[in-house]
């Protein structure tokens, strides 16, 4: 299954499995380990450096019936279009590209019959990126609001808060002081967006996920039990959404 010369990370195909398979060499890993990365719709293969790739290829055929059942589960993709329903802050929105008109901007929100509309403007070509881009920065403006109150509660200053298309978590600390949050969280009910907020500037205080940590999170956060909970029922959802746009 796999050749001898690979480099450290590489992508392959697998027959009979319509989605890509990452290979990754750690060799902090203590075991092959396969997951499904749900925002790229694929699977990361985990090799320790103690193994072989072709102890890696026996363990993918192992679990293979596995993986194609938990990638048959994901959401259908849903690309950002004309017409199409899109969560903002946990309410539908409906998408409505008008290229001919530039009267409100590129991007802006009016009241509809039923629901909330969402128009953008331009080349319907460019459209999708320009919501992206424009959901990205709501995203920063409502997390940078979040954690400034977080970090006022729990004393700690983040160094910088960044937004970007995260496929395998919602949010990070690094040792710096940079948290980074997936901007699909605008999508998210704003509990939930408040609760990854309180979850990464907890990580300035502890880096870790221990007992003191989530006493940090539960502080300044008393709701996280219903957003938590909210986002391991939902989160796959979330992916689903502009999943072609990168």
């Amino acid at each position: 299954m796999f050749s001898r010369r690979k480099p450290e990370t590489f992508q392959m195909k697998t027959a009979g499995l319509d989605a890509p398979v990452l290979v990754r060499r750690n060799p902090r890993a203590r075991r092959i380990s396969l997951t499904v990365n749900e925002a790229k719709r694929g699977a990361v293969l985990t090799v320790p450096g103690h193994a072989s790739l072709e102890e890696a290829g026996s363990f993918l055929t192992k679990h293979f019936d596995w993986l194609q059942k938990r990638l048959a589960a994901l959401p259908s993709p849903i690309p950002f279009a004309d017409g199409v329903m899109l969560p903002l802050r946990g309410d539908d929105h409906l998408l409505c590209f008008t290229p001919d008109s530039k009267q409100r901007g590129v991007v802006w929100i009016e009241d509809g019959p039923d629901t909330p509309l969402i128009y953008v403007a331009g080349a319907l070509e460019h459209a999708p990126r320009r919501l992206k881009d424009w959901l990205k920065r709501q995203a920063r403006e409502d997390l940078s609001t979040r954690c400034a109150v977080h970090a006022d509660n729990l004393n700690v200053r983040p160094k910088r808060i960044t937004v970007r298309d995260q496929s395998s978590r919602w949010g990070s600390c690094s040792a710096s002081g940079v948290l980074n949050f997936s901007w699909r969280m605008i999508l998210a009910p704003p509990n939930v967006l408040d609760y990854l907020a309180a979850h990464e500037v907890a990580h300035l205080r502890e880096m870790n996920h221990g007992k003191q940590f989530w006493v940090h999170v539960r502080d300044t956060c008393p709701g996280m039990d219903k957003a938590k909970s909210w986002l391991k029922k939902n989160g796959a959802g979330l992916h689903s959404y502009g999943a072609d746009i990168h």
